[in-house]
């Protein structure tokens, strides 16, 4: 950047070009300012005054903030997606200096707004390798001190974690961002901002060296991290972290892995189509975090929402946290006593960041003395009740006691009970009796102060004077004013220094000694306070380990207590986890729907020898409900919960996979089709017989032939090798024959009733198939127009009685209406013998025309094929296995046999009569 501009403008401006932020927010004295493009920046986004600074004859925008405010600023101007240079000020021998001191970013503000998780995540990719180990993710929530890695084998894995952590900013590695196909489909996988860090940062042997020094290289090898792509991603992340200044570092004392072994898998679009914490229309309202939210901490949400993302298969974990949620759920008094004594608990996770930061201040550390406070507090709530012979008193002894009680003592020795927000001004911020110094300069001070507080009393009774008051201000000092009506009886010693409307201000020698002398120790004061709080931050910094493992321990207390809460509510039951393949749910019910609807429950049954349930039923009546309700309560109860049932017997499942709706992504070049097929080739690809399957709708998106054609096989292929626990929902009716050839496939349908042609959804599951959707119905519910409505039915009636249809014109005559047969299978009308008219003849469903397998439509009759069997035979002597096929086509109702089972049969006769030719 070249700029002719000089002094403090052309200071910024050189700062400015040093550093690759988007904006940059320099120290003046007491504010922080903002000069030309990022002054009007600024003053968009943050509703800023921007006034002009000249320099070298040049003007230029200028905006700022002061000094103790910058942090609302800086984090708003973050969450917006923006990286934020701070540049401090500091003395030198020829004045001020400054220099950029920190880079905030999205991913390392230190003191967000809200309780979610801000992650920073890291993202490589190894050209050389394939498999498992291909790509490498890290992430790090810089405010808690989380930091989690591990080398996963695929974009979709990575697209799973990405929709799972939810990371703010993503440092995309030289393997990514080198590719330009791959980057564009990370940048289509997260709504994070893509930061390009510097590639040595990645490097495997600078990364692996980095961690090893911060966590130690124990840890690496206790976690796996061996693949070179996850070492890369994970020392990227430390790099930036400590580049950018946040100063958090130390609060990074653990290293975790992803632990995919002991986690259920759950993809993107599975997480999406359940709406755990997230709905289709991108809100947080209706989603199933939202429905179990009753907890009282920030960080009991953030966890209650990592266990919604992350379930576990760890069946001992599981039966801890239900035994745990039972005791809370029977003992309402004492689980209320907990909550309370939860509430309004600071964050101590995110003020132990703080604390190593160095941005923690006074309020911070009594929110940390006020928090390890209520330790006792917890413990009295769980002794002698319910919740004393359940797993709770374990979760709030994990954290090492004997140093959160001292910890908390030497809080409650150093800070004053109602410490101010920063230090400075009229201190208080350390108690009395902790620093002989610090209380004997206190004592002399306040002295001096009293000396000052009564001296216009003195003042008025030396001099007999009136109206007189002695106060202070940046300009003049410590003053005496006295009103204009009695200024001409002031003393001689008095020398005005100032005149006002209505009164005039004077010093004297004194006053202005002890003026002196008060700045004197005030100055002295702010010191003390200051060395002395900084040494008390540090010791909280150091515990900083200590005061995750007790922000954790009260996270899991809250998030135990509020699944608790909600399952004595909503009348919830604990699941029984079963050993073998059995799944089988009683009255279960939708846990978001129930909240907001008379649900009517309904139960499910699957084993080894029913795996596989085809769903039919009409459009409306509850099919995609109850299947993602079997999702939602296997879910549940895989993170611990008890669920919406009266009960239910369950398998531990490795993986839930979900194709449910319709959904267009244009702008990335795929249709509402292709994009069914890209998910349905994702879960055929990575269920396992130990994994349940919601599929709502597969080959909608295409003709009719292809769509059952892909349905078809696609049940095959789930049945026959991948083995899952499937729900398929369809409206292909002719799936349903697939029950009495595969032997682990059931159908169910959801049922309905139609008397006088009202049709009545009862939203109960039964056995067997259905062969009606009543989609015309739904369309007349939708408020499609009567005239659209009414013609549909009429047409629905003409193909259930395989008559012809008309196609009408716009103009409503005779002349505008002609008769034809609609072929379903070629997707055309044959136009009709006979011409024209509303009465005109055409070719009937017997003339042998053809039709696709879908509701309402019909082959060609017996007769019309004994016929033409007939015809071709003519003259001819059949042999006995020809008569006898045709004579079972006599006796076979074409009209009435299960396509499937049509087909089977003839393709019995077709090989009859090959081996007749033989």
């Amino acid at each position: 950047m070249t700029t002719d501009a000089g002094g403090i403008v052309g200071e910024f401006l050189s700062l400015k070009e040093s550093t690759d932020a988007d904006v940059l927010a320099m120290q003046c004295g007491d504010f922080y300012e903002f000069f030309a493009d990022d002054a009007e920046l600024v003053a968009d986004e943050l509703d800023l005054k921007v006034s002009q600074k000249s320099s070298h004859g040049s003007s230029y925008p200028m905006a700022g903030v002061p000094l103790s405010e910058l942090t609302p600023y800086l984090t708003a101007l973050v969450e917006r997606g923006y990286r934020v240079a701070v540049a401090e000020q500091y003395e030198t021998d020829d004045g001020h200096a400054r220099e950029i001191e920190r880079v905030v970013s999205p991913g390392t503000v230190v003191d967000p707004d809200g309780a979610e998780a801000r992650y920073l995540a890291a993202v490589e990719r190894d050209p050389d390798v394939d498999g498992d180990d291909e790509w490498g993710v890290a992430f790090a929530e810089v405010t808690t001190g989380r930091f989690h890695a591990a080398a996963v084998a695929d974009l979709d894995d990575v697209r799973a974690e990405l929709h799972r952590f939810a990371p703010v900013e993503l440092l995309p590695g030289p393997g990514v961002r080198d590719d330009d196909d791959r980057l564009s489909e990370l940048r289509e996988s997260t709504d994070a901002r893509l930061t390009l860090h510097e590639s040595e940062a990645f490097a495997p042997g600078r990364a692996r060296h980095r961690l090893g020094d911060h966590f130690g290289t124990q840890a690496l090898e206790a976690v796996g991290l061996n693949a070179e792509s996850a070492v890369a991603a994970a020392g990227a992340v430390l790099h930036y972290v400590d580049e950018t200044g946040a100063g958090v570092l130390a609060s990074m004392t653990r290293l975790g892995g992803l632990d995919p072994g002991g986690r259920v898998a759950l993809d993107a679009t599975t997480q999406r189509n359940l709406e755990l914490v997230e709905t289709m229309q991108g809100e947080s309202t209706g989603t199933l975090l939202s429905t179990l939210d009753h907890t009282e901490t920030a960080a009991g949400t953030r966890l209650l929402r990592e266990w919604l993302t992350r379930p576990q298969r760890d069946r001992a974990e599981l039966e801890r946290r239900g035994a745990a949620v039972e005791a809370f759920a029977r003992a309402a008094l004492a689980r209320d006593r907990l909550l309370d004594a939860l509430d309004g608990t600071a964050d101590l996770e995110r003020l132990a960041a703080r604390a190593t930061s160095g941005s923690a201040g006074p309020r911070d550390l009594a929110a940390v003395r006020s928090a390890l406070g209520r330790l006792p507090a917890l413990a009295s709530a769980i002794d002698g009740t319910g919740l004393a012979d359940s797993p709770i008193p374990d979760v709030l002894a994990r954290p090492d006691q004997a140093a959160a009680r001292d910890l908390h003592d030497d809080l409650s020795e150093a800070l004053a009970a109602e410490p101010p927000g920063s230090i400075g001004g009229d201190g208080g911020v350390i108690a009395r009796g902790y620093d002989d110094e610090l209380d004997e300069l206190v004592a002399e001070y306040d002295e001096a102060a009293e000396w000052l507080d009564t001296l216009a009393e003195r003042e008025k009774r030396r001099h007999s004077l009136s109206h007189v008051s002695v106060d202070r201000n940046k300009t003049d000092g410590y003053y005496i004013q006295v009103g204009k009506s009695v200024a001409g009886q002031v003393p001689d010693h008095y020398r005005e220094v100032k005149t006002l409307k209505n009164s005039k201000r004077f010093v004297t020698e004194e006053l202005e000694e002890r003026e002196r002398t008060v700045l004197r120790m005030e100055e002295r004061r702010e010191e003390l306070e200051r060395r002395i709080f900084e040494d008390v931050r540090k010791r909280v910094a150091a515990a900083a380990e200590l005061l995750q493992d007790v922000g954790r321990a009260f996270a899991e207390l809250d998030v135990l207590a509020a699944l608790g809460h909600h399952a004595a509510t909503n009348d919830w039951a604990r699941p029984e986890f079963t050993g073998d393949d059995e799944l089988r749910i009683e009255a279960g019910r939708h846990p978001v729907v129930e909240q907001t609807t008379d649900f009517v429950p309904n139960d499910l049954r699957m084993d080894h020898e029913r795996g596989f349930l085809i769903v039919t039923g009409p459009n409306m009546s509850g099919k995609s409900t109850y299947m993602r309700q079997c999702a939602l309560i296997s879910l549940l109860a895989q993170i611990g919960s008890f669920v919406p049932a009266d009960s239910a017997v369950l398998p531990l499942v490795d993986g839930v996979y979900t194709r449910v709706g319709a959904l267009d992504e244009l702008a990335q070049g795929r249709s509402t089709f292709m994009v069914e097929m890209q998910e349905l080739s994702n879960i055929l690809h990575s269920a396992t017989e130990d994994s349940l399957v919601i599929l709502d709708e597969v080959g909608r998106g295409t003709a009719t032939y292809d769509g059952i054609s892909i349905a078809w096989a696609a049940t095959e292929y789930l049945h026959n090798e991948v083995r899952a626990k499937t729900l398929f929902a369809t409206h292909y009716h002719e799936l349903t024959a697939l029950a009495e050839h595969l032997p682990r496939v059931a159908n169910v349908h959801v049922a309905a009733e139609e008397r006088d042609g009202d049709v009545t959804f009862l939203r109960r599951v039964r056995e067997g198939a259905t062969d009606r959707s009543y989609g015309v119905h739904v369309a007349e519910l939708a408020g499609v127009p009567d005239p659209v409505v009414g013609r549909a039915d009429e047409v629905l009636d003409r193909l259930r009685e395989e008559k012809a249809i008309e196609a009408r014109g716009s103009g409503g005559g005779e002349r505008d209406t002609k008769q034809a047969v609609f072929d379903l299978s070629a997707g055309e009308f044959a136009a009709a013998a006979g011409g024209g008219g509303s009465d005109a003849t055409g070719p009937e469903p017997g003339d042998g025309t053809a039709r696709g397998p879908t509701e309402g439509t019909a082959n060609a009759t017996n007769d019309t094929l004994i016929e033409s069997a007939a015809e071709d035979g003519a003259g001819t002597v059949m042999d006995t296995e020809t008569e006898a096929v045709l004579e079972a086509l006599r006796g076979t109702d074409v009209n009435e046999t299960p396509p499937v089972e049509l087909m089977a049969t003839v393709q019995e006769w077709q090989r009859r009569l090959e081996s007749g030719d033989d």
